[in-house]
């Protein structure tokens, strides 16, 4: 008896142990997410993983003068939102480097939305002044209905220049809302 009670407890700590070695990870965030699948945005923001839902994601493609505006944007459950926006695009596959002085407008922000208080809502945009290139988008696949591909930026924060978010191993797969 004493020794079936001891391989019960050892299952038991073993079981446990398990699962909390296997949980572990989830709690500082894998640098690099999964891609995203069909209507999702992923990235790793800050050392945390971000995975937009399917309903609160969308893209627009907007041709003005030949030229393409490409805006992709997700939120998570939590109220965290990510852009991305291309403006001046030929509408083809390419890399966008997110910079001030670039031919291409390219952005990308980042916002954590504050439900108890609104205005305590923080936001981190790229590019920022003095912040050369501080990322890029990459378009892998478009075509009129979908647009793939990757991106990594540092923001900074709107209201505390002195506060930056690494996004980065980012990863769009979303279709275009169709007008």
């Amino acid at each position: 008896m004493k020794t079936l009670k001891k391989i019960s407890i050892l299952f038991l700590a073993t079981v446990l142990s398990t699962s909390i070695i296997s949980c572990s990870g989830d709690d500082g965030g894998d640098p690099s997410p999964s891609p995203a699948v069909e209507g999702q945005i992923t990235a790793n923001v800050g050392g945390t993983n971000f995975a937009s839902m399917t309903m609160a994601t969308t893209a627009m493609k907007v041709e003005t003068g030949g030229a393409y505006t490409i805006t992709i944007q997700g939120s998570d459950a939590s109220g965290k939102n990510l852009q991305l926006i291309l403006n001046g695009v030929d509408g083809e596959a390419g890399t966008f480097d997110i910079g001030v002085d670039t031919a291409i407008s390219a952005i990308g922000s980042y916002t954590e939305l504050n439900i108890a208080n609104p205005a305590d809502s923080q936001t981190w945009v790229a590019p920022y002044e003095n912040g050369g290139v501080s990322g890029s988008i990459t378009i892998s696949e478009i075509s009129d209905t979908n647009i793939k591909g990757t991106f990594t930026f540092t923001a900074r924060n709107q209201e505390n220049a002195q506060d930056t978010k690494a996004i980065t191993g980012g990863s769009f797969n979303v279709n275009f809302m169709q007008f």
